[in-house]
């Protein structure tokens, strides 16, 4: 049998690359795998040699301490793979297949999966919601290794038929396993379309995906918001307008790109970790307050960016406990619509897929691909915590194009 090794969460601001078990078709007790999912048998899934994984801002957020996820816990939810090993139950994939796994680990069969709602799946928790390699996420292990299990395979992998096509786009393709449909959703849910002005807050690579997304689906103007000039930079490199949300009124700075100071959308890619201060001063609520600010009337704000019911790290009671100080008056006053959640990946991760291979959306070069070593994982944790303008691709086997 092969060996293995992962990413491990060792404790706030730590991880290591160390030796994990070979994974099997049964998810045995760990860190975080509720009792409900202990020892539960997967002979409908499968076993990948890791071919891309992906480092997450929403990693990030647990690696920092922000949530309640326990030391031990193997990382990683954005994973492109080749099977070697195919349980009993698989019906529609065989070894050898090149395929890439939503992050949502969902069962097909629930109402939720049926109506295309894989963001909270019913059966692979204890409560709604799956993802690999996640804090309350059913314990499902991550793929920021060089193999992982994936449940339920017919169902959770989408498969490219040409392998040596998906290999020379394969920086590209990693990215439909999580931030590119994230980044699409929160525009598609903000009602982003053709002409709109869209305001996107956070210059991270899921911000750098939501406006690659604006653009596709529309966009005359994209305006990126965020403090880090390297990042701003970046975005302007492929067309967005960017401003400092923290460096005077952000309607004024809007308005003198517009001549408004309204958008038509806004989409939160920062998430509860925000700072609504020069000194760099958390403020959680600070962007959503800012999006219904600048969002005109009867207009639509996305929120991909994450909210957790547990922090641990925050500064007050109140939003140790996901509470944030909304001015919700706002956007009641506005008729604004709002939207939350995970990503249901599918909905979107065929669709963008045929966009990457026929050459419609540069995404590797917008999020700024960059490919390192699985061994390198920690240096890329630690560049990714300083905000340079990268979105690291991890490469367990020596298969990938240098990006």
């Amino acid at each position: 049998m092969a060996g293995n090794r992962g990413v491990i969460y060792k404790g706030p601001g730590k991880v290591a690359v160390e030796e994990i078990d070979f994974p099997e078709l049964i998810l045995r007790p760990g860190p975080g795998v509720p009792p409900i999912n202990e020892n539960r048998p997967c002979p409908h899934g499968v076993i990948l040699k890791v071919v891309a994984t992906n480092i997450c801002g929403s990693d990030q957020h647990m690696v920092r301490g922000r949530t309640t996820a326990p030391a031990g816990l193997v990382l990683g939810h954005e994973i492109t793979g080749e099977i070697v090993e195919v349980g009993r139950d698989v019906e529609y994939r065989k070894m050898g297949d090149l395929v890439s796994v939503p992050f949502n680990v969902a069962c097909g069969r629930c109402r939720n999966c049926i109506e295309r709602r894989t963001d909270v799946c019913l059966n692979v928790n204890d409560h709604p919601g799956g993802a690999y390699g996640y804090v309350d996420m059913g314990g499902w292990r991550g793929g920021q290794a060089e193999y992982v299990m994936v449940p339920y395979a017919d169902w959770n992998t989408l498969k490219y038929t040409d392998k040596d096509q998906a290999m020379a786009n394969i920086l590209d393709l990693t990215m439909i396993t999580d931030i590119f449909p994230t980044g699409y959703h929160g525009c598609v849910e903000a009602r982003v379309g053709t002409g709109s002005t869209v305001y996107i807050a956070g210059g991270g690579p899921v911000g750098l995906a939501a406006a690659t997304a604006a653009f596709f689906l529309g966009s005359s103007v994209v305006i990126v918001g965020d403090p880090n000039e390297p990042r701003r930079e970046h975005a302007r490199s492929f067309g967005c307008e960017t401003v400092d949300p923290l460096e005077g009124s952000l309607p004024e700075q809007i308005e003198q790109i517009l001549g408004v100071p309204e958008v038509d959308a806004a989409v939160d890619c920062v998430g509860f970790e925000a700072k609504g201060h020069k000194d760099g001063t958390e403020q959680p609520a600070a962007v959503l307050n800012q999006a219904m600010e600048v969002t005109r009337a009867a207009g639509g704000i996305g929120i991909p960016g994450l909210y957790v019911t547990e922090d641990p790290g925050a500064k007050d009671e109140a939003a140790r406990h996901g509470s944030v100080s909304l001015r919700f008056g706002i956007g009641w006053a506005k008729s604004l619509t709002f939207a939350t959640g995970q990503t249901p990946t599918m909905q979107y991760n065929r669709g963008l897929r045929e966009a990457i291979l026929n050459g419609r959306v540069p995404i590797a070069k917008n999020v700024n691909a960059t490919v390192i070593p699985l061994d390198e994982a920690p240096r890329g944790y630690e560049e990714f915590d300083r905000g340079v303008p990268k979105k690291f691709v991890l490469d367990p086997h020596g298969m990938l194009p240098k990006g």
